[in-house]
């Protein structure tokens, strides 16, 4: 959808030459292509559809994040600095 758009920024800039108020129009333009959507997932020139799985790179991230705090919790580190304590015990 972008590339639909460049073609009349580019005109747009071109005539900016000509007149100054066709560079802003043209900055316009490419502002609101750029930017228009951004809460939905990105604007027009993000056109790869990179945001469909962001919900779902979210959940794993998510759920390893949790599995990591399960397994190196406060009370396992007790527990392994105890296991340690008695295997360095038995070494003596």
């Amino acid at each position: 959808m972008f590339v639909l758009l460049l073609v009349p920024i580019v005109v747009l800039f071109g005539l900016g030459f000509l007149n100054p108020l066709w560079w802003v129009a043209a900055a316009v333009l490419f502002f609101g292509a750029t930017r228009y959507g951004r809460d939905r997932g990105g604007g027009w020139i993000r056109g790869d559809g990179s945001d469909r799985n962001g919900y779902r790179d979210y959940e794993e991230r998510r759920d390893r994040q949790n599995r990591w705090d399960r397994r190196y919790s406060r009370q396992n580190r007790a527990r392994w600095r105890r296991e340690d304590r008695r295997d360095h015990e038995h070494r003596e």
